[in-house]
């Protein structure tokens, strides 16, 4: 991984002045890339890139480009099977100058224009500019896991690995933009293409941009997850099934094993993490292998005892990171800085913490158990789903409610988290009186969230799926609490459960599979049965729920009273000040528990966003 920025000029060339402006841009993701940053000028464009060294260590550094030099190239990320495109490339007579695993992004670009994005198995996000055009492309890989964040003047098109870096730019706007802090409140973070800035987007997964010189911009879905209409199933047998999966997760951790640097492993104690700790082992069971988890001593639900075997049936050294609750209020500054967002829980700290125990070993790749529960019916609703279609007469909705069902998904009979139309009315309370006003306008679902087409026809688990992937995985689990969390230790997180070709595969295994009577991710607990302990796989699935906001405030934090002080909601024109008043009243008092997943914690929002303020938006 590696942090890029930099812009295109509408209005002619580049000038010295601008190279101050890429310099400052550049130096707000150096935690991205500590090991070499440079930045250039050419013709229009102004680029900056900052190095975590993996692959190509002696050669690797961009910008990158083709052999006459007309095709430059700044890339976020790592292209797995590079190895495969190189080889194919050089009998189609492309010399290579370096090592590193994005110069085959040149050379694909050189023969297929921007039809080659799908031959790339990774996760990338980078900036090609075509000097022969003056074209900019700009794309972001399949399943999201690098960000690529952009925002358009009138003079300019500027982008960045993060916000904080295209904020430097003196003519990025500062804005809040209400719509993004609504869909936090409402879903599990932020969705693409919104940001919690006005006028500054992310883009989507599988998506790329054309910048042309005249400054119009085009953007093109290259790839989506496509599930089939009904429910797959070809008469196969479970055996077959778990055969051809357990293939693409060996070639998916093969191809994630690939760097010029030691990696670690994730390890929760889990399945998910269990699984890649287990395989890695059978795939390389000589190498030296440093495990990491969190442990959690004030939890009564300590998974150490699991962590501790899988790190000795996987011959890995295990290092344990404690974690006490007090480290929560003081890494939650420094976790919404680097999330650029408000939060709805505090987990993301804990993650801070174990990528900077990773980085303290000399670890720049880990793996990650991430996205399995996605693609394999691994949390709650989809049990909830299949016990209301035993009883469904029990769960009808009032009318409106299933109208707004049929317009978010297209079905008026689909539940996904909750009922909508109730939390407005939480949220229409919370939002100062002005904003209450307006909340029609900065109500998220008003606003599209995602392609209605690709739930019609498809089977409630299916539907429950892309929603999950679309909404919770991509933005929140894979970007704001995986990369951002993971860099701003300069770690590189690695997801075998991503890999698109078992994502596409995964599309094509029948749902009873997945969820066998009321069994979660049951293929997948078959196939663990080949090669983890039994203890692990049979286990009960456990949801660990990090102590939010009113351990915060029992604990009476000065900084965190500040940010919720009557004066200060009230001059900031956000939030009700009485109901935060009373939010507080509530949460403060001894032995009160918000009984998440089930309940949001409304006050750990208002807190991050008062962080975010400071952070972003303070003068």
């Amino acid at each position: 991984m590696c942090g890029i920025c930099g812009f295109i000029r509408f209005n002619g060339a580049v000038t010295e002045a601008d190279r101050a402006i890429i310099g400052k841009m550049n130096s707000k993701l150096i935690h991205r890339g500590p090991d070499a940053q440079d930045t250039v000028l050419f013709d229009r464009v102004a680029l900056g890139f900052s190095r975590l060294s993996i692959i190509g260590l002696e050669n690797g550094m961009q910008p990158i480009r083709n052999e006459d030099g007309t095709v430059v190239l700044i890339c976020n990320g790592e292209i797995f099977n590079y190895i495969e495109l190189r080889e194919q490339l050089k009998k189609a007579g492309h010399i290579f100058r370096t090592a590193s695993d994005v110069e085959v992004i040149v050379h694909l670009y050189e023969d297929h224009g921007m039809d080659f994005l799908n031959k790339l198995n990774g996760q990338f996000a980078f900036a090609l500019y075509d000097l022969r055009t003056n074209e900019l492309f700009c794309a972001r890989d399949q399943m999201g896991i690098n960000p690529f964040f952009y925002t358009l003047t009138d003079n300019a098109f500027i982008f960045g690995s993060e916000i904080k870096a295209i904020l430097e730019h003196p003519e990025c706007v500062r804005e809040v933009d209400r719509v993004g802090l609504d869909q936090v409140f409402t879903f599990a973070g932020l969705v693409s293409p919104r940001t919690m800035f006005r006028h500054i987007n992310s883009l989507e997964n599988g998506h790329f941009i054309n910048v042309n010189p005249r400054g119009k911009i085009t953007k093109e879905e290259y790839w989506d997850l496509v599930y089939p209409e009904g429910d797959p199933g070809n008469g196969r047998s479970v055996n077959d099934y778990v055969d051809r999966l357990e293939d693409l997760f060996e070639a998916s951790i093969r191809l994630r094993l690939r760097a010029d640097v030691p990696s670690g492993l994730y390890l929760s104690g889990g399945l998910d993490s269990s699984m890649i700790a287990m395989k890695v082992n059978q795939l390389v069971p000589q190498a030296n292998k440093e495990a990491f988890s969190i442990d959690f001593m004030e939890s009564q639900h300590s998974e150490s005892l699991y962590q501790k075997l899988i790190a000795r049936e996987s011959n890995s050294r295990l290092n344990q990171k404690t974690f006490f609750y007090d480290d929560i209020s003081t890494r939650l500054q420094h976790s919404v800085y680097h999330s650029e967002c408000p939060i709805k829980e505090t987990y993301n700290t804990a993650s801070l913490s174990l990528s900077q125990a990773v980085r303290s070993k000399g670890i720049k790749v880990i793996l990650s158990g991430e996205g399995a529960d996605e693609f394999f019916a691994g949390y709650v609703g989809y049990r909830f789903d299949k016990m209301r279609a035993m009883n469904p007469s029990q769960s009808a909705p009032d009318p409106a409610e299933e109208t707004l069902r049929e317009r978010l998904w297209g079905d008026r009979s689909f539940f996904y988290e909750m009922n909508f139309l109730q939390f407005d009315e939480v949220k229409r309370s919370l939002y100062a009186a002005d904003v209450a006003s307006s909340f029609e306008t900065i109500n998220c679902l008003n606003y599209p969230l995602l392609n209605k087409e690709r739930l019609l026809n498809r089977n409630v688990l299916n539907k429950r799926a892309y929603i999950d992937y679309k909404i919770r995985l991509v933005d929140h689990l894979v970007s704001d609490h995986g990369d951002r969390m993971a860099l701003a230790n300069s770690v590189e997180v690695r997801y075998p459960f991503l890999d698109k070709d078992l994502v596409e595969y995964s599309t094509q295994i029948p749902s009873s599979l997945k969820l066998h009577d009321f069994t979660e991710k049951y293929i997948l607990k078959k196939m663990a049965s080949r090669f983890v302990p039994q203890a692990v796989f049979e286990r009960e699935k456990f949801h660990f729920i990090a102590p939010g906001s009113p351990y915060l405030l029992q604990k009476n934090i000065e900084y965190i009273q500040d940010i919720l002080s009557y004066d200060r909601i009230r001059r900031q024109g956000y939030f009700n000040p009485d109901k935060i008043e009373a939010l507080k009243k509530t949460y403060s008092q001894e032995g009160f528990t918000v009984n998440a997943p089930y309940e949001s914690d409304l006050l750990i929002i208002v807190i991050t966003f008062g962080i975010l303020l400071d952070k972003f938006f303070s003068a």
